[in-house]
């Protein structure tokens, strides 16, 4: 095996050590900056979380007051595990959740098609990178050494 991960010989063998070194602080990297972006987005709504009561409604959950702060919730603290890496598998599979919910939304009843949805679509395949793989050595779940 060489140090990209798998059995397929490098054409340049000399990137091997960079691949090798820089490998698991990349999976680190995308995972705070996910979650960060994931706390920002969220933090509108954490502050007024019934400010998107309307919204989910219209996207057919009812009763708006219960799910619109759960949205917040989500959005917000699921960020906030992704980033500091504690409990990454549930808070990424929730906020994957949430983000199929809108990928649902935007490219089929607004019946946008992949142009409204395409930022959910890549955001629910990083957070299922982190459903799969979990958190990397750089992590609060690494440092407990147990993951769930």
């Amino acid at each position: 095996m060489n140090s990209t991960g798998n059995n397929r010989p490098l054409i340049i063998p000399a990137l091997g050590g960079i691949y090798a070194a820089l490998g698991d602080i990349s999976e680190t990297i995308l995972r705070v900056v996910a979650g960060a972006a994931l706390v920002v987005h969220g933090s509108g709504k954490i502050v007024n979380p019934m400010g998107s009561v309307e919204m989910v409604e219209g996207l057919g959950f009812y009763p708006g007051v219960f799910w619109s702060p759960l949205l917040a919730a989500t959005e917000f603290f699921g960020g906030i595990l992704l980033t500091i890496g504690l409990l990454t598998r549930p808070a990424a599979f929730a906020t994957a959740i949430v983000l199929a919910v809108t990928i649902y939304f935007h490219g089929f009843v607004q019946g946008q098609g992949w142009s409204g949805s395409e930022k959910s679509i890549l955001w629910t395949a990083i957070l299922f990178f982190f459903v799969i793989r979990g958190a990397s050595n750089h992590s609060v779940d690494a440092r407990i050494g147990k993951e769930f």
